[in-house]
């Protein structure tokens, strides 16, 4: 029996201008795409809004807040969470948001698999792999990326509090959904050359930036998501 639920993809936005077009095509009809400006100057806000998606303005920067922002405008069922930069394909989303609908998990991830040269930077892809470590050792998820392609009831992520808005935001979700019991499951997806240049991991600084924002993330103790994230998550994201 197929399940039918309202979803909301967010996609954190700065300077993609190039890149909307073909990500916003790609979402799945009957999907609302939030696009999360973060303080672009390429005119991807308009863009955005001329292709038919909804614009939230978030003018705080920090790739986590843009998410959170996201999350906060969002009024459906599930909530997907994509890069803007065609990176990644959030049709692919798709069969997550049907594993989370149906109650088969609650929290899917994509495993970025790099097709193509230079879609994923050697300093980045190594410090995905030791955070990916550290993960498993804080929680014991047996997880291989903290990608950003991901879906997840809405209710269940407020149930969270995340509160990290830079680049521990992702990783932050991660744990604080092992802690509150969630079931976590990571699917393959293809990762493609990025649109223009990476604001985190296209520069080895970047890249350590975010290193010691998940370092903070992971240093969290147990227990430090709401008391009702689990309930919420399991429930079926009763609104």
């Amino acid at each position: 029996m197929t399940v039918t639920v309202s979803v909301d993809v967010v996609l954190p936005c700065l300077n993609e201008a190039e890149a909307l077009p073909w990500v916003l095509s790609r979402i799945p009809a009957g999907w609302r795409a939030l696009v999360v400006d973060n303080g672009s100057t390429d005119g991807s806000a308009e863009i955005a809004r001329a292709l038919g998606a909804t614009v939230v303005t978030e003018t705080r920067r920090g790739f986590g807040a843009a998410c959170h922002a996201g999350l906060l405008a969002s009024d459906a069922e599930v909530v997907c969470f994509c890069d803007c930069d065609a990176s990644l394909d959030p049709g692919l989303l798709t069969s997550f948001v049907a594993a989370v609908a149906a109650g088969e998990t609650d929290l899917v991830l994509g495993r970025r698999r790099p097709r193509g040269l230079g879609g994923w930077p050697v300093h980045a892809r190594a410090g995905n792999l030791v955070l990916a470590r550290l993960l498993r050792r804080r929680t014991g998820l047996r997880l291989r990326d903290l990608g950003p392609l991901r879906a997840a009831r809405r209710t269940g992520l407020l149930g969270l509090e995340l509160t990290d808005r830079r680049s521990g935001y992702p990783l932050q979700m991660v744990v604080r959904a092992a802690d509150a019991g969630w079931r976590v499951r990571e699917v393959d997806v293809p990762y493609l050359p990025r649109t223009g240049k990476s604001k985190v991991t296209g520069t080895w600084r970047g890249t350590w930036q975010a290193v010691r924002d998940m370092s903070r993330v992971l240093a969290e103790p147990a227990g430090t998501a709401g008391a009702g994230a689990r309930g919420r998550a399991a429930a079926g994201g009763a609104r």
